[in-house]
């Protein structure tokens, strides 16, 4: 399937590692350019290494998102360098789990304000990228934990804003042909990432975890980024609003719209 995304723009946040590097690689192999960001300035330098010899033009920036005007002047800058915005993804996270006032304000700052000033600042572009050529598309990387609640912590609820976000700008930019949808990925297995390291402290919980997947495995990094890269391509053009969960049957609850 041709996804009519070859010349196209994009901004992926949070993209050095993990799912957002397998997003930037994985909309590289389709003919995008990318304007990449994360905190990391080695990892942001051969990150955008790697992409231009695949091929890319690819820039990188060097910032934390909850630096709300640095994150703003770069998504601006990157705008400008790529000649427009076609796709936004916003991807980092701030990984905290706890239910602690920091762990609160950490989330909050890097998952929720992230995502909100991304899209305020990548907006103009994406309407007049719609507008030129009929489809733009914003995708947040969000999590199956906001769909399920073991306990009381901060990781979940400001996932599930994310969910709701989306849904209030599918249906705001749906006029102007702007796109807005949300990956929640279950577990997912990166070498050196969460679960690997919980796999090399901890083998019976990350056992536990594996086994209660009923594919029996966790999910790969490329496996998130397809699924991302469907829902920011033309080929999509009728999707937006929607939450897809990825997550090897892993969650039990059922969701109607209403």
């Amino acid at each position: 399937m041709d996804l009519g995304l070859r010349g196209k723009k994009a901004i992926v946040t949070g993209a050095t590692r993990g799912i957002g590097r397998a997003i930037a690689e994985a909309l590289v192999s389709e003919g995008v350019d990318v304007a990449i960001c994360a905190r990391n300035h080695v990892q942001v330098n051969e990150t955008v290494d790697a992409l231009r010899r695949a091929g890319a033009t690819a820039i990188g920036g060097i910032l934390d998102v909850s630096d709300g005007p640095r994150l703003r002047a770069w998504i601006e800058e990157a705008g400008q360098i790529l000649g427009g915005i076609d796709i936004l993804i916003s991807n980092p996270g701030a990984m905290v789990g706890e239910n602690t006032e920091k762990d609160w304000e950490s989330n909050f700052r890097i998952d929720v304000m992230g995502a909100v000033r991304s899209v305020e600042t990548a907006k103009p572009y994406l309407v007049k990228a719609a507008g030129e050529k009929g489809d733009a598309s914003i995708v947040f990387i969000a999590s199956v934990a906001a769909s399920e609640a073991r306990e009381a912590t901060s990781y979940g609820p400001m996932k599930a804003a994310l969910i709701h976000f989306a849904k209030g700008l599918a249906r705001e930019l749906a006029p102007k042909h702007v796109r807005a949808n949300v990956v929640s990925p279950g577990s997912v297995f990166v070498k050196d990432g969460y679960w690997d390291k919980i796999a090399q402290a901890s083998p019976d919980q990350f056992q536990d975890r594996v086994t209660r997947n009923p594919i029996g495995r966790m999910a790969t990094a490329n496996e998130i980024a397809n699924a991302v890269v469907f829902l920011a391509s033309p080929a999509s053009a009728f999707i937006t609003g929607i939450n897809v969960i990825i997550d090897g049957g892993y969650t039990q609850s059922v969701v109607y719209d209403p």
